[in-house]
């Protein structure tokens, strides 16, 4: 079981290393293209949550995460067992939480740097990071547990 213990520290470890190298070599809204215009590096900073909401809200911040990381952490021992697919999206999820929460803790904003452009619809995405995309991962995948599930359920009940 503790094995899933290392998907959540690898998500906080990618997630603060990319970081680190964004302010280390990066000024602040600097920019590099990856595929121009669709995807660069753009050092930014948060101090809300997504999309800047409830920004200079720290310690909305702090008790929010702490009270995620407990439930996250008492869901995974109490009613994740023999079920890999949920161990894995709580790990996802919890590296996501911590990844944010080192930030907050830490330098008093969260660092963002992934700029997308979606090109279809000409929409500029949210600058987001590592972390961000462990949390966005992880809801999707309790989606598809949820479902799973749920189908699982009807298959026992008929």
């Amino acid at each position: 079981m503790f094995i899933y213990y290392g998907i959540a520290l690898l998500i906080i470890a990618l997630d603060q290393w990319t970081k680190w190298l964004v302010v280390k070599n990066m000024e602040l809204n600097e920019r590099i293209s990856v595929v121009d215009p669709y995807l660069g590096w753009l050092s930014h900073r948060n101090r809300g949550a997504a999309w800047g909401m409830l920004e200079g809200q720290m310690w909305l911040f702090g008790i929010v995460t702490i009270a995620v990381t407990i439930g996250l952490l008492y869901y995974f021992h109490k009613h994740a067992r023999k079920q890999p697919l949920l161990q894995i999206t709580i790990m996802v999820l919890l590296g996501g939480t911590i990844g944010n929460f080192i930030d907050r803790m830490a330098r008093g904003e969260v660092v963002d740097f992934v700029d997308v452009l979606i090109p279809l619809v000409n929409y500029d995405f949210p600058i987001f990071n590592i972390a961000d995309a462990a949390l966005t991962i992880g809801v999707v995948l309790m989606i598809v547990f949820i479902i799973y599930d749920e189908k699982q359920q009807k298959k026992k009940v008929s």
